[in-house]
């Protein structure tokens, strides 16, 4: 049964899954970094650069308060199971 406290915990991990991902290591791979050299004109309404830019956005803003939200989770979870 879908109740909000499982909608809360789906989206927290994916939350972590995108705050997680490391430039050098798995996005440079795809040809996603940031430091991957573009020929010419960079085109920013393309729906690279708009989730290459969602992604460091997401991961600016809300590292704090994941990481709180972290914490209240887990404890949540091991006081009421």
């Amino acid at each position: 049964m879908l109740t909000l406290w499982n909608l809360f915990e789906a989206s927290l991990l994916c939350l972590n899954a995108v705050c997680v991902l490391h430039e050098e290591r798995f996005m440079q791979k795809m040809g996603w970094g940031a430091n991957v050299s573009e020929q010419g004109f960079v085109d920013q309404s393309s729906m690279k650069f708009q989730i290459l830019n969602l992604v460091r956005s997401i991961r600016t803003v809300t590292r704090i308060p994941l990481i709180i939200l972290n914490i209240l989770t887990i404890i949540f979870k091991l006081l009421f199971g």
